[in-house]
């Protein structure tokens, strides 16, 4: 299977929230295409350029409806050239360098088209430093809590749809599970809390399930906990009373391997 270009991953992106994280993934690790030139050569014309250290870039910056600026960048020439009204100079760069480059602009990827994205300085912060679009906050219970654990009356069907995606992904994730948690001792109101159980200690995936979380949550938070046999609390409702969401699938023994004892 050919490996899938930026443009068609943004395009799962837009739809798909287990989709992004490797959208971001390809995108830090492409070359994507701005309008601009190095240097102040006014005359440069339409065309591939290649910089060196200690060039000076000119970006251009088109304006939304209310006036503020954004830079535009794109995820190919075909669809550069599908949202330009007339021919100009342009520029070939690693998109890391461009959001190194840019921090603190607002920028969007193919604009005007039906896929377009923007990137916000806070957002263009988390990709540099974690590969990811939002970071995710950890926190330590410094004592003992009692909380109360429940089933949601209306579980987050999409959000599970998209965990449950991404988790078929990710083949060290073993099992998830999604419980409603109150802290009857802090003013905030029940909040959704999934515990993921994984084969490893690597914390990238608890990050990519939290930022897809996020995007179905409507701006509610969404607390992740990892669930080990040997844990209490938390962990221990989880593989007690609550059945998991999602399940990894175990490869079928055929019938010659389980003659042989052999998978």
């Amino acid at each position: 299977m050919a490996q899938e270009s930026l443009t068609e991953l943004l395009r799962r992106a837009a739809t798909e929230p287990a989709a992004r994280p490797a959208f971001y993934d390809a995108l830090l690790a492409s070359t994507v295409y701005v309008i601009g030139r190095v240097g102040d050569d006014a005359s440069a014309t339409q065309g591939e350029a290649t910089l060196a250290a200690g060039d000076q870039v000119q970006l251009q910056n088109w304006n939304r409806p209310d006036g503020s600026p954004v830079i535009p960048f794109f995820s190919s020439l075909d669809t550069l050239r599908q949202g330009i009204a007339e021919e100009c100079p342009y520029l070939a760069l690693p998109a890391r360098s461009l959001f190194e480059m840019t921090q603190g602009a607002e920028l969007v990827l193919d604009p005007g088209s039906d896929y377009g994205k923007e990137f916000t300085p806070d957002e263009i912060g988390n990709l540099l430093a974690s590969g990811l679009s939002r970071s995710a906050k950890t926190r330590t219970v410094e004592k003992s809590t009692q909380v109360l654990l429940g089933q949601p009356a209306q579980p987050p069907e999409a959000m599970m749809a998209s965990l449950r995606a991404l988790f078929s992904q990710r083949p060290q994730v073993s099992r998830a599970f999604l419980a409603l948690m109150h802290d009857g001792s802090a003013a905030e109101p029940p909040h959704l809390v999934i515990g993921i159980e994984t084969d490893d200690e690597d914390e990238r995936v608890f990050q990519e399930a939290g930022n897809v979380a996020a995007d179905q949550a409507r701006g509610e938070p969404v607390d992740l906990v990892r669930v080990s046999g040997h844990d209490e609390g938390i962990a221990s409702y989880f593989l007690r009373d609550c059945p998991p969401f999602y399940r990894r699938e175990t490869k079928k023994r055929g019938f010659f391997a389980s003659l042989f004892g052999r998978s």
